[in-house]
């Protein structure tokens, strides 16, 4: 009985982490789906058709903002590089840079498009910050939306926020995002770099099957990754 008591409670953590890891990969599905669903205020089919990676962070409090300077967990995913589809998500953090100032509101979600190679090599290093490794333009809003700046002609990762009901381009300057192992591992049994998940063709696990499902219904063609 004693035994049992003691590998349940160190069982306890990694179980916790499991559902955290779970809820916040349907959460990024949900703000996907969202999104997609608002055709006159979303992201560009355009954008998304030549992105080579995405990044979604859902529900960011900005109260982190004020403990430790942690701004929220979210997930990468690329496209495959043989055949069609999105590759299984890694998991990223984001923090510091000057995000609690510019995006306001109690919770926020930010979704980022990487535009090209090096950006995508870029963003399944260990660390990446935005601007100083690779150049981050607000991106356009609206599905058909095809007039765009000099400077999201030209970057590397295009970034949008969502918060209280309103959607909109948002530079993320100084944002700095890191591959998370301990969460790749409540997902995948061991601790994975993310280049490892994206590039090994590593099998989509059942938690995140409704985001990367929801990816290839919106954009899964692979010739769209001939942007740079």
């Amino acid at each position: 009985m004693k035994l049992i008591l003691i590998a349940a409670v160190a069982l306890a953590p990694i179980l916790a982490k499991d559902h955290d890891s779970a809820k916040r990969l349907d959460a990024a599905a949900t703000v996907l789906s969202e999104v997609m669903g608002a055709p006159d205020k979303g992201i560009p089919q355009e954008m998304l058709d030549h992105a080579h990676c995405i990044v979604i962070v859902p529900d960011l409090k900005t109260a982190a903002v004020i403990v430790g300077g942690k701004y929220g967990k979210g997930y990468l995913s690329c496209r495959n590089k043989v055949g069609s589809g999105w590759s299984a998500p890694g998991t990223v953090s984001i923090e510091g840079g000057s995000v609690g100032f510019q995006i306001g509101g109690s919770s926020t979600d930010l979704i980022m498009l990487v535009m090209n190679e090096r950006g995508a090599d870029k963003l399944l290093s260990s660390k990446f910050t935005l601007g100083a490794e690779g150049s981050v333009a607000a991106g356009p809003v609206g599905r058909t939306a095809t007039a765009q700046t000099d400077a999201q002609m030209h970057a590397d990762v295009l970034s949008w926020s969502r918060s209280q009901g309103l959607f909109a381009g948002l530079a993320l300057e100084g944002a700095t995002l890191r591959q998370d192992l301990d969460d790749n591992a409540s997902i995948y049994g061991k601790r994975l770099e993310n280049r490892a998940i994206v590039t090994n063709g590593r099998r989509v696990p059942a938690s995140a099957s409704k985001l990367i499902k929801l990816l290839n219904r919106y954009s899964a063609r692979e010739e769209a990754r001939s942007r740079e």
